[in-house]
């Protein structure tokens, strides 16, 4: 058996890949353009792949595939009726990053509600030095405690950031973009209230017809003027520019995205030109990255192969 990694280096190469060894003869290529697939893929009975489209055009070639794994939860880069067509089955993995997305967003949370880029930086020019108290004031947070949060999509990752959010003293209201029926634990609302009702909103929901552009400025309008927006979900359900206009118009305090509408950053991004802006924190989709969580991603994948062949 032939198992062939097309974008082996999202995965990071700090993770061990011999169990893949065990299963057959492996082939890694660290990225792979679409229009290089077809003869990379050409004797592949397993293809292991990460954001790499794969279609007609892409595997057409691929006689001898079987299987195509997915390493993340969405499959939107599959033609699954393709898929269907030439009997070739595909896997992906959920739930293995619920722990380290929702860390992620505490820890973007924290960054923004302290002002800890200003504190820090504070100390790190001298400025604390024979200061003539031991306190400084000059940026004013509060407690997790009393406050309302908002989250939109309230699955594995929203339930376990709900939990995390109670925990600290936090009302939590959550949003069902889809409509799905109320979950117990949770006082679910509409996206109206609860965007007026919130003083931090947190976005871990998937990107489909009833979430792309869902925060719009519209949507910017009814947040409160302190209100705190994390995206952890996917980069298109903001729209960017109006998120942009808001950090600087005041429409509200801040906004922390680990996940952006193009991934990597594109020059045209409008989020460019505040990229300054102490009250913008965005990181480069890692949320999901923890060694811990990248590691059972892999274990997890090769149990497929294993059972899928067995």
């Amino acid at each position: 058996m032939k198992l062939v990694f097309l974008d082996k280096k999202t995965i990071g190469e700090d993770i061990d890949f011999s169990p893949f060894r065990k299963l057959g003869d492996v082939v890694e290529y660290d990225f792979t353009l679409p229009e290089e697939v077809p003869e990379r893929a050409a004797d592949a009975d397993v293809l292991i792949v990460n954001k790499i489209p794969v279609n007609e055009q892409t595997i057409h070639t691929a006689s001898h595939l079987k299987l195509v794994c997915v390493t993340a939860t969405g499959t939107n880069n599959l033609d699954k009726a393709y898929l269907d067509h030439r009997g070739i089955a595909w896997r992906n993995v959920a739930g293995y990053s619920t722990d380290s997305v929702a860390q992620h967003t505490f820890a973007m949370l924290f960054y923004l509600l302290e002002h800890l880029r200003y504190y820090d930086e504070y100390v790190k020019d001298h400025r604390y030095l024979n200061d003539t108290m031991f306190t400084h004031f000059a940026r004013h947070f509060h407690q997790i405690s009393g406050m309302t949060w908002g989250i939109i999509g309230l699955g594995a990752i929203g339930r376990k950031v709900a939990d995390l959010a109670a925990a600290f003293g936090a009302d939590v209201l959550y949003y069902s973009a889809s409509g799905r029926d109320p979950q117990d634990g949770y006082r679910q609302v509409d996206l109206d209230t609860l965007l007026s009702q919130s003083d931090i909103i947190s976005v871990h929901a998937p990107l489909n017809e009833y979430t792309e552009n869902l925060l719009d400025s519209a949507a910017f309008q009814k947040m409160k003027s302190g209100a705190i927006l994390l995206n952890l979900g996917r980069g298109p359900i903001i729209d960017e520019t109006a998120l942009a206009d808001a950090l600087k118009n005041g429409q509200i305090a801040a906004a922390g995205l680990d996940v952006l509408s193009e991934e990597p950053m594109r020059a045209s991004s409008p989020l460019l030109e505040i990229l300054d802006h102490d009250n913008l924190l965005i990181t480069p989709h890692i949320g999901w990255a923890s060694v811990e969580a990248r590691t059972r991603l892999m274990q997890i994948i090769a149990e497929q192969i294993r059972e899928f062949f067995n």
